[in-house]
């Protein structure tokens, strides 16, 4: 896969055949475009070189923001051969090949650094495989993947490698880029520059596909600049980076859930509008809708649940793109509702207090008793009928004779718990005067 970046100092003279991105690549680490925070001096690369002592590496970003550029340039800056390997097209044998290649290299003085793209995609005993080889230093292991880290590699990998994380491109590194590209291929863009930003703004942070799309820019037989209308008449704009399975699905439904938490209608309603441009399925977030009002509305509002479960039936009626509207009015709903996550927090700590207590019986005086036996044990006696107690509420003790009454709801002073939190200190003082 062609490297992303430019270098000034690439020869004049190069193949018109080649793509552009192959034809910019950087010759070393200081014309890579991006990753300061990584690359610079008080960089995690930057502080290693300095100090001369390179640990390996997992680098973890999106597409096209220099994952094998960079993997290149570490191996020239600390004179290592660079081996570059997929994990989609490798197996077993050829690791094999690899491994000795290194092991004569290193044999003869020269080190490894074994790049290995989509390193994600290797299984566990696949991964172990390096574990040896990066012990005693026949490699050095730089991998690149765009999934979590922490979900999809070994744990024994990720003790021995430094994560670093890399970041998409700003509109100002896309620029740059794009000036770069000017040079060296000695002329500007034909186009004017909204339609400029435009473009830009198609390659959603992804160097790679900017030179691509640069590249047929210029392919272009034009007569004056364009304009954006024109520009958009003549390229698709590129799909969002979304999966639905991956990273990108998780990261987005955490910012639409903690926008609704919020109480931020407008940032819930751009994540629920992101997610739905990169094809995620309504269904799945009208679901996560109704979570959201059980989770942190509550009581609050008893109707959030209710107004949820009414969107997901219209959207099964409707089905896309009208149904959409009424999910997306629950999101408005949603994160302007009152918040609460105390029926939440008493169901967590009832739970615990379920598992601590273990097989405490009930106490006997709301026990039904059906035969003699149980009755003459003590099954329901002294039971206060509560509809003939003073006020409907008799206030007598539902727990476990042994078991100290705990406190598990307390409402908070929002929406309509304000309300039950009346009612909750109220039943307490008739609890506390009934039993004297």
């Amino acid at each position: 896969m062609p490297d992303l970046f430019d270098s000034p100092s690439a020869p004049e003279a190069t193949p018109a055949h080649r793509p552009l991105a192959d034809r910019l690549r950087p010759q070393h680490l200081s014309e890579v475009i991006g990753q300061e925070h990584v690359l610079g001096p008080e960089g995690p690369l930057g502080a290693m070189l300095a100090a001369g002592s390179l640990s390996s590496l997992i680098l973890w970003g999106p597409p096209g923001v220099g994952k094998t550029t960079i993997a290149r340039l570490l191996a020239s800056e600390t004179d290592r051969a660079f081996v570059p390997i997929s994990a989609i097209f490798t197996g077993v044998p050829e690791l094999r090949k690899v491994f000795e290649a290194a092991k004569l290299r290193f044999a003869q003085g020269r080190g490894t650094l074994l790049f290995v793209d989509e390193i994600h995609r290797f299984n566990k005993a696949q991964q172990d495989s390096f574990l040896p080889y990066m012990e005693d230093g026949t490699i050095l292991l730089v991998g690149a993947t765009t999934e979590n880290p922490s979900f999809e590699l070994n744990a024994a990998v990720l003790s021995r490698a430094q994560v670093i994380v890399l970041e998409r491109l700003s509109l100002a590194d896309l620029e740059r880029l794009a000036q770069r590209a000017e040079q060296v291929l000695g002329r500007a863009l034909p186009l004017k520059a909204p339609a400029r930003e435009a473009l830009l703004e198609m390659a959603d942070g992804d160097g790679r596909a900017a030179l691509n799309l640069i590249e047929q820019v210029m392919a272009w037989k034009l007569q004056a600049p364009l304009d954006t209308q024109a520009l958009s008449t003549r390229l698709m704009r590129r799909a969002a980076k979304y999966d639905k399975s991956g990273d990108e699905h998780y990261n987005l439904i955490s910012a639409l859930h903690k926008s609704v938490r919020g109480s931020d209608p407008d940032a819930a309603l751009y994540w629920f509008s992101r997610m739905l441009e990169g094809g995620e399925d309504p269904r799945y977030l009208a679901r996560r809708f109704v979570r959201m009002a059980v989770e942190d509305i509550g009581l609050a509002d008893p109707q959030a649940q209710t107004h949820a479960l009414h969107a997901w039936e219209v959207y099964e009626r409707l089905g896309s793109p009208e149904g959409e509207l009424a999910l997306a009015q629950t999101v408005i709903y949603l994160a302007l509702a009152p918040k609460s996550n105390a029926g939440y927090m008493a169901y967590k700590m009832a739970r615990a207090e379920a598992r601590r207590s273990g097989s405490e019986p009930p106490p006997k005086h709301i026990l039904n008793a059906p035969t003699k036996l149980m009755e003459k044990q003590g099954y329901g006696a002294g039971y206060a009928y509560d509809h003939d107690a003073e006020d409907g509420f008799s206030g007598q003790n539902y727990f476990p004779e042994t078991m100290k009454r705990p406190v598990l709801y307390s409402p908070v002073e929002r929406g309509f718990e304000r309300e039950l939190k009346k009612r909750v200190e109220w039943f307490a003082k008739l609890r506390e005067k009934r039993n004297g």
